[in-house]
C-alpha cells in the first residue's frame, strides 16, 4: 500500500473509531426547591381549573431519593380553593419520579367540597419564602435544634389563626400533627410570630 493510499484512508478510519464510542449524557441528580417555588408550579397548572384561586395550604414532604435542606423539600402539597366554583382542589409537585402516584411535575388531584373552615388568602399575600422561614426559625429555635440535630424540618404554609395573615409554620418533624416543637413566621414579612410546643 502506498503512502497516498494509507492517507486516503485514515480519515474513515478516525470516523469510524469516534463514531463507535457511545454519547454520555451528563443528567444532573434532582433538587429540592423552596415552597414559593413549588406553589407558583401548582398555582400556574391549577389556573386552568379556575381562573379565582386562592391557597388554602401547602405542604412540603420527603423522599429518601432527594434529601431536603436549605429551606428547601423535593415533594409540595398546594391546595386551592375557587369560591366560584364552591370547591378546592390539591396539586402534587415532586422533582422526582418516586412511585407511580408520585411522579416528577405538577398533579391534581379530583375537586372537592369547600369546608367552611377552610381560610383562603391570595398567593400574592406571600412575599417571603421557606429559606427565608427557615432562618428566622432557626434564630429563634436554636437550642431546640442543636439538641435534635437530625430531626427531619418539615414545612406547611396557610392562613394564621390569631395573626390573620399566612404563616409558615416551621416543623421539627415530618407533619404538624407527630411534631412536638414548630415555630410560625409570617409570610407577609418574614418576622417570627410564634413558637408552637
Amino acid at each position: 500500500m502506498t503512502r497516498r493510499e494509507l492517507l486516503a484512508l485514515t480519515p474513515g478510519a478516525l470516523l469510524v473509531g469516534c463514531a463507535s464510542e457511545p454519547v454520555k449524557k451528563v443528567v444532573a441528580p434532582p433538587e429540592p426547591v423552596t415552597g414559593l417555588h413549588a406553589l407558583y408550579q401548582c398555582y400556574q397548572r391549577a389556573r386552568q381549573w379556575s381562573p379565582d384561586l386562592k391557597v388554602v395550604r401547602l405542604v412540603s414532604f420527603d423522599m429518601k431519593e432527594v434529601p431536603a435542606h436549605d429551606g428547601k423539600a423535593p415533594g409540595w402539597q398546594a391546595v386551592f380553593a375557587s369560591e366560584s366554583l364552591g370547591k378546592k382542589r390539591a396539586y402534587t409537585f415532586s422533582v422526582f419520579d418516586a412511585s407511580i402516584s408520585m411522579r416528577k411535575g405538577v398533579f391534581p388531584e379530583p375537586p372537592v367540597a369547600l369546608a367552611s373552615d377552610d381560610h383562603s388568602f391570595l398567593l400574592a399575600a406571600v412575599e417571603k419564602d421557606t429559606d427565608i422561614a427557615l432562618g428566622v426559625a432557626m434564630k429563634h429555635g436554636e437550642a431546640y435544634a442543636k439538641k435534635n440535630p437530625k430531626m427531619p424540618i418539615s414545612y406547611t404554609l396557610e392562613m394564621g389563626r390569631k395573626i390573620m395573615d399566612p404563616m409558615w409554620r416551621v416543623i421539627w418533624g415530618e407533619s404538624a400533627n407527630t411534631s412536638s416543637y414548630s415555630i410560625l413566621v409570617d409570610a407577609s414579612t418574614g418576622q417570627y410570630a410564634e413558637t408552637l410546643n
